[in-house]
């Protein structure tokens, strides 16, 4: 079952998703369909070997980075995230993949696909690296405003993705916080404590986040506003670092000497941080697997992409997280707080 690019995603579509879809068609030995305006797609199709995995669909609209997802989620009805997840939802593909207006993704993906039932709010995800490997942060920006079992049902949605496609056995998830201490958090997190402490997850309490980033830590729960500033500092923190590290180390012929010799340690540091390693994250909680990358995304990140995409696949990620939130439901007292 074919996997769906968003040929219109990226800052420079269509060039990366071209590129990415060869590359990801041999390297996954998976079908990829490339949905986006075909005038525009055609000619790049040129410069490759014609490959049978590699196949496109017409979409006459684009989804702009300026536009606002839920009105032209409904304008532009023809744009290529929606022709694409149409795709998914009519069972000719098994996931959707796009670098493009993250909010756009969200207003199509609960247009075309709608939401697992029970799921209250779906949730954008992130991964992040830590000093133990990577983490999952749950939500980063879907949801200014939570409520505590909004904050439950992204733990759960989290914790099935971490087990399922990162590999993590049992995962740890935890609140974020103020204070490792039970009690310390605003009215929100004090309030979604005792359901997550009630549940079958592998709690482990509040963190903050010197836990996560020092890899105490497999799922990281937050509402939307938070998480969104929490991702935005950090990667501004990161940035800082790198472009510091590279000032000091060229700044004379003795530093760019020892710079030389750390020359390993600084790629593998590089590697870790490099979000095009990582490639896209999922939309939990939508009826069906939707992937968004960064808009930056080169050819690298979206083959890294569409590879995540085929693990959830292969792994059974949107079976996973059904039975999970059926089974949260039927727990009386989490019912009750709904």
């Amino acid at each position: 079952m074919p996997i769906v690019l968003d040929a219109m995603g990226s800052d420079n579509f269509p060039l990366p998703e071209v590129e990415a879809a060869f590359q990801a068609a041999a390297l996954l030995d998976t079908k990829i369909l490339l949905v986006g305006q075909e005038e525009r797609i055609q000619p790049l199709l040129a410069d490759h070997a014609p490959d049978l995995r590699v196949e496109l669909i017409h979409a006459p609209e684009i989804l702009e980075m300026g536009d606002k997802p839920a009105r032209s989620a409904r304008r532009k009805a023809d744009n290529s995230m929606a022709v694409g997840m149409d795709l998914v939802k009519e069972g000719k593909a098994e996931a959707f993949v796009t670098a493009g207006n993250t909010g756009g993704a969200m207003a199509n993906g609960l247009f075309r696909l709608g939401r697992i039932p029970g799921v209250k709010r779906p949730a954008l995800t992130t991964v992040l690296p830590t000093r133990q490997g990577y983490a999952i942060a749950v939500d980063i920006g879907a949801n200014a405003d939570c409520k505590p079992l909004y904050l439950l049902q992204f733990g759960i949605m989290g914790s099935i993705y971490a087990e399922k496609v990162l590999g993590i056995k049992n995962p740890r998830v935890a609140l974020l916080s103020n204070g490792e201490e039970e009690g310390k958090g605003n009215t929100l997190v004090k309030d979604t404590f005792p359901l997550f402490a009630e549940s079958s997850l592998n709690f482990i309490g509040n963190a903050e986040p010197k836990e996560l980033f020092g890899g105490e830590v497999d799922v990281i729960v937050h509402d939307g506003f938070t998480g969104n500033v929490l991702i935005k500092s950090s990667e501004a923190v990161s940035r800082l670092l790198l472009d510091v590290m590279k000032e000091e180390l060229t700044g004379s012929l003795r530093t760019k000497i020892g710079a030389g010799l750390a020359m390993p340690a600084f790629k593998n540091l590089r590697k870790l941080m490099d979000p095009r390693m990582i490639g896209a994250a999922p939309l939990l909680g939508i009826d069906g697997l939707v992937f968004v990358g960064h808009g930056r995304s080169d050819a690298l990140a979206l083959v890294n992409s569409l590879q995540r995409a085929k693990q959830a696949v292969d792994a059974g990620l949107l079976a996973g997280l059904k039975e999970a939130i059926q089974s949260q439901l039927s727990n009386p007292v989490q019912e009750e707080e709904a």
